[in-house]
């Protein structure tokens, strides 16, 4: 990101020229379309709410970054595709990162230190204390003395959704979902999975739609259902403060096909729609629909599907009779039965259709959790303690509301409307630009051959604070 000059490389181009490439294009970036994140961070004060879940115990006279400008820095980098810490030691140079973090001396010509003098943001060492301190022991600490307080931020994702709602939802739906992270050594709380095939952790998801209402780290030694009760806790007492009269429905796989999961549920008035482990007794429920579709199956060579309505309870866990769904379907070759436990009513929901349109829609919650594992990469937990990791989770949960909010309300009714924040982040904000800074301007170049300008041109619009 320096302006220098450097000998040539020369190479044959095509007919009489040839290629002379230098570095001396002065500050260019590859990111200028993070300027639509900063028009969201100005839009929803996302990143500023954030910071404001640390507590910082550092010497104020001594301090040249500040939280919030650590805390921007490290979110827009994930939402960027530096997945990495040690990328902020290259990162540091660029003066557009520095202007959206908020610094008013975006080139570093102001540092305190010379050998710190042309960089504008914090190094990797200084954005490491923010994920290894701890409340209890930051005051003390001579280095790390920044520390997250993780229930201030499971607060802020339940402000956030609250916010993005301009009246009351007749309903929400609650997805819940385990997923495996594997682990990447000795690590604290590692256990091997049987299911997975190797050590992980088995972070629990809570998503509403879009909106991401929890992530929360757990050691892969428990019941994938653990912890359920203690999320449903936190939110619907918040969501009914809110919407007092909104439905809440509980969706989630046959992992959370818990007795107690369903009777709290039905104690506190929220519905659920969970699936169920097949067993013997419930395919001996469906055999006069799997045989008719078995022999439909076999005269017609296509896969077929019969549903049916019935009430069930197991023999010992259960503590009462509750309505099942089952999908007795024959593909080629083999049976499919599938089984679903709910508490809605079958007038408002036909077997049919609560199995197809309501509980195989969580499906989409799975595109979700991938942009959170693949494209912002929450499964880079690679510290040694388990808080540690869970404060990465919270960096990769906070790039990912802001991705989901740019495509909430940028990319509402254009192409990219349910693109993942992989094609966002190619499609959108990786822009080559010149940078160039001045007493009045910080100049943004873009490359004149971008092809979707007049999108880019209509999303920045959408954005502008209103």
């Amino acid at each position: 990101m320096t302006e220098c000059t450097s000998s040539p490389l020369l190479a044959k181009a095509p007919g009489r020229r040839i290629f002379d490439a230098r570095f001396d294009g002065g500050d260019i970036t590859s990111d200028a379309g993070a300027l639509l994140l900063r028009q969201v961070e100005e839009r929803r004060s996302i990143l500023e709410r954030f910071a404001k879940c640390f507590r910082d115990h550092r010497d104020p006279s001594r301090v040249e970054h500040t939280v919030s400008e650590l805390v921007a820095q490290r979110v827009y980098a994930l939402a960027l595709g530096y997945e990495d810490v040690n990328d902020h030691n290259t990162l540091r140079a660029d003066p557009l990162l520095a202007a959206l973090v908020g610094k008013t001396d975006p080139k570093g010509k102001l540092r305190a230190r010379a050998r710190d003098e042309g960089f504008g943001l914090a190094a990797s060492s200084t954005l490491h204390r923010l994920e290894l301190s701890h409340p209890e022991l930051a005051p003390s600490d001579r280095y790390k003395r920044i520390a997250l307080e993780g229930g201030e931020v499971d607060d802020l994702f339940m402000t956030l959704f609250i916010e993005a709602h301009d009246e009351a939802p007749e309903e929400v739906i609650l997805d819940f979902d385990a997923t495996d992270d594997r682990v990447h050594g000795d690590q604290q709380g590692r256990f091997y999975h049987g299911y997975y095939d190797h050590y992980c952790y088995m972070p629990l998801y809570v998503f509403a739609g879009d909106h991401l209402l929890a992530a929360r780290l757990r050691t892969a030694d428990r019941d994938g259902a653990d912890g359920t009760l203690d999320e449903l806790e936190r939110i619907v007492p918040r969501i009914r403060e809110a919407w007092p009269d909104t439905r809440i429905i509980v969706r989630g796989d046959s992992g959370f096909c818990r007795e107690w999961l369903m009777a709290w549920c039905e104690e506190q008035s929220v519905e659920y729609v969970l699936g169920i482990a097949k067993n013997s007794r419930l395919v001996e429920a469906v055999a006069e629909e799997l045989e008719e579709a078995r022999l439909i199956c076999e005269r017609t060579d296509r896969a077929t599907r019969r549903f049916k309505d019935f009430s069930y309870r197991t023999q010992s866990s259960w503590s009462r009779s509750r309505r099942v769904v089952a999908k007795a379907e024959q593909l080629v070759g083999r049976a499919n039965p599938r089984f679903v436990v709910t508490s809605l009513d079958e007038k408002e929901w036909p077997a049919r259709e609560l199995y197809e349109e309501l509980y195989c829609a969580r499906g989409e919650m799975e595109n979700r959790i991938k942009e959170q594992q693949l494209d912002l990469f929450a499964d880079r937990t690679s510290c040694w303690s388990m808080r540690a990791n869970q404060t990465r989770m919270y960096f990769s949960s906070m790039a990912y509301v802001l991705m989901s909010e740019l495509r909430r309300i940028g990319l509402a009714g254009t192409e990219l409307a349910r693109a993942q924040c992989g094609t966002i982040r190619t499609r959108l904000l990786k822009i080559g630009a010149r940078v160039r800074v001045t007493v009045r301007r910080i100049w943004v170049s873009m490359s004149e051959g971008y092809p979707i300008q007049e999108l880019f041109a209509e999303i920045w619009s959408r954005l502008r604070p209103t």
